[in-house]
Order: structure tokens, then sequence, then C-alpha cells
């Protein structure tokens, strides 16, 4: 995942409990175990809104936009990946947001679980 053009870090987060499986890259700015039990948040109450207005079908990814990163969480579906997401961080002026997308579908399709 850091290969994304831009990639500040990346995670691989089991959603059930908010642990970080593995991490690469971030560093004093970005720690990316906090990152990854915050995410998890987002992605339950997601979870629960969709719940509550009866919406069907399932998240592909969740993007965030701050002033200078973009943070795109990826839920992974196969493979008995259910729990699990995929969590990169971009530098905003140096990543391509559509070819990040791409890439990380990519990633979550291939990923061996």
């Amino acid at each position: 995942m850091t290969s994304v053009e831009g990639a500040l870090g990346a995670a691989v987060v089991d959603y059930t409990s908010g642990m970080a499986l593995g991490t690469l890259g971030g560093g004093k700015d970005l720690d990316l175990t906090i990152a990854a039990a915050g995410n998890t948040d987002v992605i339950r109450a997601k979870v629960r809104t969709m719940e509550q207005l009866g919406l069907k079908g399932q998240i592909e990814d969740i993007l965030i936009t701050l002033e200078s990163q973009y943070h795109l969480i990826r839920l992974v579906t196969g493979r008995n990946g259910n729990g699990l997401f995929l969590y990169l961080v971009l530098d905003k002026s140096r990543s391509n947001l559509a070819m990040a997308r791409h890439q990380l579908k990519r990633v979550e399709e291939q990923i061996e679980i």
C-alpha cells in the first residue's frame, strides 16, 4: 500500500477490536495505532447509521479529507477478511485520489488473510 504515490502510512486493522495488525510508515505526527483505533469508531458509526436508515449494500470505502491529507479506509470483504479494513494516509499535494482508490481496491482483492 505504501507504493501508492504520496503515501505517508498504511495499516491493516481489525475493526472488531480496533487493533492495527500491521503498520508501515507514519511517524511522530501520524501514529497509525491511534488512527486505527479512531477509525474503527468511524466504521462502527457508519454501519450503525446505515442500519438505522435501512440502507442495503456494503461500504466500499470511506474518505476523510483534511487540509493536507487524504485518509482512505477500505473494508476488506473477500477471503475471510470480514472485520478488517485497510487504512491509507496520503499527502494531498502528491497523490492522485482516484488512482489511490483503484490501487487500494487491488490490494484488497489480493490480500491473503
